[in-house]
């Protein structure tokens, strides 16, 4: 099991920790938890350590090109300064990783895909990579710290950084005298950045958030309550959503797909699918009475019949109710209700289109 550059400070507050793709993470802290943590960034402001995530590195003449025929979205729809939502795909169609491209320049590209994929990501790009294009493993030269809710340009206010960068772009700020890189991107759903200084940096910057957001009524948030923002937003979760059993198409993402791109890894696929429709779509779920969706429940419909199955599930803080991410048969449709297999017990549901709150990421 790893450990993050702030895993000595999570301890020191008594985090609940556990295993997200062999990291040891706080899922929540004492005297808040996750109930308080989710609202405190859907109402103030919450910083998460997410430094198990992967980096990693692409650079060399033609890096960009390359990029382009390996990854699912279009490289050229974005400029030097920007952020792309992708993914790696098999020549199946199912989905080794979805992660962010942040272009530096046409030779030079930083990735950072989900903690557990890092080293397939890299695998696959190194066998493939044209001579001349190096790509190079970070995961442990940077670490990656979330600041996510409406008062998070307020807390790098005080911080003295100018931080009026459009959604999925990023810049390089100092914290002290720390150099970070500085995104406009996140995982709930609000409006908010994540911060990259280097792994040994990493200390001292999340000493200097967690300073300024007590004051706000901020709260030091885990992985817990992350999942629970996500899941309202319907944000895939790779081994959820997506997986190499799961297509973007099923898992509710053809946007990340860049389809007027002549070729890239799993286009074939993923054009029939497009064209024909997948066997299965991904919708959210609201529960209509006090049923807890989780993970791997099947669905049926009025009759009893299996349509589905639950990809991930919890209870909602903001909507005080259950809610699911599901995996249903194409003929469902928004407004249907559902029956969830709850531990034994029918549980009925809506089909709803997500995200199930408001989203204030721009």
């Amino acid at each position: 099991m790893k450990n993050s550059p702030l895993h000595d400070k999570h301890v020191a507050l008594g985090a609940k920790m556990a295993d997200f793709g062999g990291w040891l993470m706080p899922i929540e802290y004492p005297g808040a938890g996750v109930l308080a943590e989710h609202t405190a960034v859907r109402e103030s402001v919450g910083i998460f350590d997410v430094s198990h995530l992967g980096k990693a590195s692409v650079k060399g003449h033609g890096a960009l090109e390359f990029l382009n025929v390996t990854f699912t979205n279009d490289l050229n729809r974005i400029t030097d300064g920007m952020a792309q939502y992708t993914m790696l795909c098999t020549p199946q169609g199912g989905v080794i990783d979805d992660l962010i491209v942040y272009r530096n320049s046409s030779e030079d590209l930083f990735l950072v895909p989900n903690a557990s994929n890092t080293s397939a990501v890299v695998d696959v790009l190194k066998a493939n990579a044209p001579q001349g294009i190096t790509i190079e493993n970070l995961h442990e030269s940077f670490a990656v710290i979330a600041v996510q809710g409406p008062k998070s340009a307020q807390v790098l206010a005080a911080l003295g950084i100018e931080s009026d960068i459009d959604y999925m772009s990023f810049s390089h700020v100092t914290i002290g005298n720390k150099d970070v890189i500085l995104c406009r991107t996140g995982y709930t759903g609000e409006y908010g950045y994540e911060l990259l200084p280097t792994w040994s940096d990493a200390p001292a910057v999340w000493d200097a958030l967690v300073e300024i957001i007590t004051p706000l009524g901020g709260q030091i948030c885990g992985l817990g309550a992350r999942d629970t923002l996500r899941t309202e937003m319907g944000y895939p979760l790779h081994g959820h959503e997506l997986s190499v059993e799961i297509s973007p198409i099923e898992g509710g993402a053809p946007w990340a797909v860049g389809w007027k791109k002549e070729k890239f890894i799993g286009s074939d696929v993923l054009r029939a699918q497009k064209e024909n429709g997948a066997a299965r779509v991904l919708h959210a779920l609201v529960s209509l009475d006090r049923g807890i969706p989780r993970a791997h429940m099947s669905v049926k419909d009025q009759n009893g019949n299996v349509i589905g199955e639950v990809t991930s599930g919890t209870f909602s803080p903001t909507l005080k109710k259950g809610i699911a991410l599901a995996l249903l048969s194409p003929d469902v449709a928004v407004g249907d209700q559902v029956i969830i297999d709850v531990r034994g017990r029918d549980s009925l549901a809506q089909v709803t289109k997500a995200p199930l709150v408001p989203s204030h990421v721009r």
